[in-house]
């Protein structure tokens, strides 16, 4: 395996290893992570000459493409890639690419080799599959992860700079109804300390990026960050569930000299909280901002989505009456060191998700989420030493035409690339129809992502969305796995029924 990177006006593509071009290599992989990266995809296809459709394309490399993006919805990428891995990457990935490293050595032209690997397990070749692919889940026995993901490499260059990540969780137990991890990765599993421990010792890091859905679950998070402080090895963290902070992990934090916490509210209201299925009261969210400010937080980060469906003023001016609580609790006011400096609400725009019960929704116009920002930060303005950042509600809405789109979504992402990346002037110049993500799927309706069986059935999807409606919660997943359940399906996918 050699590596690729793409620098901005690069026109040849050429081995970080070996420094030969990607042309001679029988296979190319993609990891595609978000919708959005079907952008630096088709720019990398078009200087190796690739961003051609299939039957125009050279027999050789094989375009191969995996990663979240995958098995949330691969429909997008099928124009683009000759084959689509859907699922976790572990022993099943290792056949496959044995198998085609086999097929080359033997002299099989490309189609031939597609066709012997098709039918193999979360193995999707547009158009020769058998349909639906089941996706791939890697388990160690109940909520075991068997093989946590790290970085491959660790680079100035990276997006997280110098740092190498971890995974200590994979899916998530809560079940919030708009969050694609909850449900493309169930069951939901942890690693063990030792896993992650031996990972960090061979790889020897200066700093470590801890990654999971719910690290505040992991019940050996303050055993590893006192390990790391112990051989001053730098670490971050993702975001933090407010329900899962406290004093001893907090007063961990702050030793290893970690001045930004970040939680995630998510909903503005308790009503959309409910909807949400995010199992969060105002006073434990209070209860972490005070535990922040004891311990002499400086920063304090609040995620916020806003373009919820059925949102209306009334949750605005609860965030507006929450906020002024925060700013309390935080005692943003008072200066010293038992007080929060400041606040940042870190607004992003509801992106309704595939495989999710937010998959029926309609997602919000950009017209309305600009109302929602204008809202959030009216309500922040009231309040001296908090402030807004938010996204583009541009971007939003295309990540909403990629993640919910056919095969034609694609063309979003080579429009972008012929008027100077942008996807402003992409979406402009789109012939596709552009409100298909306005309104709310009928239950009923043949759904492009459903190609793959990621184990959770419609019908459980489909329950919850009308749960959403009602504002009514739904419990987590059991403690002790599948077995114990049953109610998604997802049971009896991992029995192979």
């Amino acid at each position: 395996m050699e590596r690729f990177t793409v620098a901005p006006e690069q026109s040849r593509l050429v081995s970080e290893e070996s420094g030969r071009d990607l042309s001679l290599f029988p296979v190319v992989a993609f990891s595609i992570n978000f919708e959005l990266d079907l952008l630096p995809l088709a720019r990398v296809l078009k200087i190796a000459n690739l961003l051609l459709p299939e039957r125009r394309r050279p027999a050789f490399p094989l375009v191969l493409g995996g990663g979240p993006l995958a098995f949330l919805n691969p429909a997008p990428l099928a124009p683009a890639l000759d084959l689509i891995f859907c699922g976790e990457a572990g022993t099943e990935f290792l056949d496959l690419m044995l198998a085609i490293k086999g097929g080359v050595q033997a002299g099989e032209d490309k189609q031939a080799l597609l066709a012997a690997v098709a039918a193999r397990p979360g193995v999707y070749v547009p158009g020769v599959s058998p349909l639906p692919v089941r996706r791939i889940v890697q388990t160690a026995g109940p909520a075991s992860l068997p093989d946590p993901v790290t970085s491959v490499f660790v680079s100035h260059e990276a997006e997280f700079k110098d740092m190498f990540l971890i995974e200590a969780n994979r899916g998530c137990p809560h079940a919030c109804r708009f969050c694609a991890a909850g449900f493309v990765y169930r069951p939901p599993r942890q690693a063990s300390l030792d896993q992650i421990q031996d990972a960090i010792l061979t790889a020897s890091p200066r700093k470590i990026g801890l990654v999971g859905t719910a690290l505040t679950d992991w019940p050996d998070l303050p055993r590893l960050l006192t390990w790391l402080a112990e051989r001053k090895i730098k670490f971050g963290l993702s975001s933090l569930r407010a329900d899962g902070l406290s004093d001893e992990l907090l007063a961990i934090l702050r030793r290893a000299g970690l001045r930004t916490v970040t939680l995630a509210l998510e909903g503005p209201s308790q009503r959309l909280r409910n909807a949400a299925n995010k199992h969060l009261s105002e006073e434990t969210f209070l209860r972490a901002v005070s535990l922040c400010a004891d311990h002499g937080v400086d920063h304090l980060k609040i995620y916020l989505i806003v373009g919820w469906p059925g949102e209306n003023q009334a949750d605005y001016d609860a965030f507006a009456a929450l906020a002024v609580r925060v700013a309390e609790a935080a005692r943003l006011t008072a200066g010293g060191k038992k007080s929060i400096r400041h606040i940042t609400v870190a607004t992003s725009a509801l992106v309704p998700k595939p495989f999710t019960p937010l998959q029926f929704a309609p997602m919000a116009t950009e017209a309305e989420l600009e109302i929602a920002i204008e809202r959030v930060q009216a309500a922040a303005a009231q309040v001296r030493g908090m402030r807004v950042t938010h996204d583009s509600p541009v971007a939003a809405r295309i990540q909403g035409l990629i993640s919910r789109g056919d095969e034609s979504a694609f063309t979003l992402a080579t429009l972008a690339l012929e008027n100077g990346e942008s996807w402003r002037k992409a979406l402009a110049a789109w012939p596709h129809d552009q409100t298909y993500i306005d309104r709310e799927i009928s239950p009923d309706h043949p759904l492009p992502w459903e190609v793959v069986d990621i184990g959770v059935s419609r019908s459980h999807l489909l329950r919850e969305w009308q749960r959403y409606k009602q504002c009514t919660q739904s419990p987590a997943c059991p403690a002790a796995g599948c077995e114990a359940c049953g109610v998604c399906g997802m049971r009896e996918f991992l029995r192979g029924e």
